[in-house]
């Protein structure tokens, strides 16, 4: 976070400098990269905080919101850049130096490699994805504002600076709403995107003595940890000890679903006024 900080404060003044928009834009690239990381970093630290009287499932949910912020925070990052890429394709800079971009840009690209080699390693979850994208956004920046420097220096075609900017922007863009897009569905609480809520249910309905399964929700309390809970109407509950230990067995291996509440019900099937997410028989 630091070694991304400062570099993205010596960017900036060298894209004043030598009056390069691609290479001022990728300092606030960096400027974002390590207020992203240390969103990151503090909301991994939260995530492993115990559960408590509060928060019953701890604070492992706070990594998907940072995710969620940090795209938030691209997303603004993408509009800046375009507005003043448009600006600079209407009214050209007067002069740009080539050569002190291409050296100034080719040192961030560096280390932008070397921070990105870093967040690579250890578990992944969205809180890191939303980092990771915003060291890959610089990445692509460092290499946009090396090219265009090198364009300028060998043609002095001034407009390849805010068009790469605008490039930039656009790859960013698509990667950003993605990440939005999953983060706010754990955050509703969806069904994992991987997961079909009928073919969990159906393999339940098939373990022997349940005869259907109501009444099931599956949830992500944060990236990579799922949660299911379910009626499971059974025929008798002498062997429901052995039964449940089976239904674990099969949510864990099939589906990775580890944390897991089951209630079972003797009796008539579920009907319309419990509230029934999908009736499951066994056939």
């Amino acid at each position: 976070m630091v070694l991304t900080l400062g570099y993205a404060g010596v960017e900036f003044v060298a894209g004043w400098w030598f009056g390069s928009l691609a290479l001022i834009s990728d300092a606030g690239h960096m400027a974002s990269d390590a207020a992203a990381l240390g969103l990151a970093w503090f909301a991994a630290w939260l995530a492993r905080r115990p559960a408590g009287g509060r928060h019953s499932f701890g604070l492992a949910r706070a990594e998907v919101i940072a995710a969620f912020l940090n795209g938030l925070a691209l997303l603004a990052v993408v509009v800046l850049i375009t507005v003043e890429a448009i600006k600079r394709l209407m009214h050209p800079a007067a002069e740009v130096q080539g050569l002190g971009v291409m050296v100034v840009a080719f040192l961030g690209l560096l280390l932008n490699i070397a921070v990105a080699f870093v967040l690579t390693r250890g578990e992944a979850s969205l809180n890191k994805r939303a980092a990771l994208l915003h060291v890959f956004g610089d990445l692509l920046g460092s290499f946009a504002a090396v090219l265009a420097g090198a364009v300028i220096y060998f043609t002095g075609w001034k407009p390849i600076d805010p068009i790469l900017s605008l490039v930039i922007a656009v790859l960013i863009l698509g990667s950003t709403l993605h990440l939005l897009r999953e983060a706010l569905h754990v955050l509703m609480e969806g069904v994992p995107r991987y997961l079909r809520l009928d073919e969990v249910g159906r393999a339940l309905a098939r373990l022997p003595e349940v005869r259907d399964v109501h009444d099931l929700h599956i949830w992500n309390i944060s990236s990579g940890q799922i949660a299911l809970s379910a009626h499971v109407r059974v025929d008798r509950l002498d062997g429901w000890p052995q039964l449940l230990a089976q239904a674990r067995r099969v949510l864990n291996e099939r589906f990775g679903i580890e944390h897991v509440t089951l209630q079972p019900e003797l009796g008539a099937a579920a009907g319309a006024g419990q509230s029934v997410i999908r009736l499951m028989r066994r056939p």
